[in-house]
């Protein structure tokens, strides 16, 4: 699996994201600007010693990404999605995407790929979770779907 995150801010949070990827077998897509220095003590903490084990690439920008996987399958995690994160069936190789945490994914990309855009069932009046727990929640249940291959 793939976790891609556009743009994010708080380096706790990517430390955690890197920590999920490591013992997940996922690769991590960062996506340029960073709101952080990839040398940030926070974010290093937060991974933990678990770096060697990430599979790590960076991006200037996310139509980057997009360029250089053309036959990859995207879902796009947003509180404004229709499609809970149950609903897809993932395979192999898909890509998890995840905007900045304090402005989500650009309403131009959520809207170009309204059919594949996912989103976590939360009470009405929550703004969201921490964007490491739905990197989390919605990483796992790919996995789960997959009979979580390659691990034990």
């Amino acid at each position: 699996m793939h976790i891609v995150l556009v743009e994010p801010e708080i380096p706790n949070n990517t430390g955690n994201i890197s920590r999920t990827c490591s013992v997940t077998g996922s690769s991590l897509h960062l996506v340029r600007p960073l709101g952080f220095s990839t040398d940030d003590k926070q974010l290093k903490r937060a991974g933990l010693d678990y770096w060697q084990y990430l599979d790590l690439h960076y991006y200037d920008s996310f139509d980057e990404v997009l360029a250089k996987y053309p036959e990859g399958r995207f879902f796009y995690a947003s509180t404004k999605a229709g499609h809970r994160y149950t609903e897809p069936s993932y395979r192999a190789g898909d890509f998890l995407v995840f905007g900045k945490e304090t402005r989500g994914l650009p309403e131009s990309l959520l809207a170009a790929h309204a059919d594949h855009c996912v989103r976590i069932p939360m009470g009405r009046d929550i703004r969201s979770l921490n964007l490491a727990n739905s990197v989390a929640i919605i990483l796992y249940e790919a996995l789960r779907q997959q009979g979580f291959p390659n691990l034990i």
